[in-house]
C-alpha cells in the first residue's frame, strides 16, 4: 500500500516525502498535499499531519524524533515553508 494520496486542500502544492519507520507508520512514501492557509514552519506542517488521520498521528505523535528537509536541506521545526518544493521526514540518522 505504498500510493501517493491528496491529503488536503488549499493554495499550494508540494510534495511529501516519508522514510524508515515514518513511512511504515503513514504507510505510504510519498504525498501530494496542497497546504492550507496558515501553515508556515515544519512545526505547523507537522501539526496538521497529526489530524490528518490515525496513521499521521502515529507517525508524529512524537515530533522531536522526526527529521526534516526542505527541498533536500535539513530543517528545524521553526523553519519557514517559504518556496518549499518538497519536504522529506525521517527518524534521526545514526552512523556505525
Amino acid at each position: 500500500m505504498d500510493t501517493e494520496r491528496d491529503i488536503t486542500s488549499g493554495n499550494k502544492t508540494i510534495t511529501l516525502v516519508y522514510f524508515a519507520w515514518v513511512r511504515e507508520k503513514i504507510g505510504r512514501s510519498r504525498d501530494e498535499i496542497s497546504i492550507p492557509a496558515g501553515i508556515t514552519t515544519v512545526a505547523d506542517l507537522v501539526l496538521h499531519l497529526r489530524s490528518q488521520g490515525a496513521e499521521y498521528e502515529a507517525a508524529f505523535a512524537r515530533p522531536e524524533l522526526v527529521r526534516a528537509a526542505i527541498d533536500h536541506v535539513h530543517a528545524r521545526p521553526d523553519a519557514p515553508l517559504g518556496s518549499a518544493r518538497e519536504i522529506a521526514f525521517f527518524p534521526p540518522v545514526t552512523g556505525g
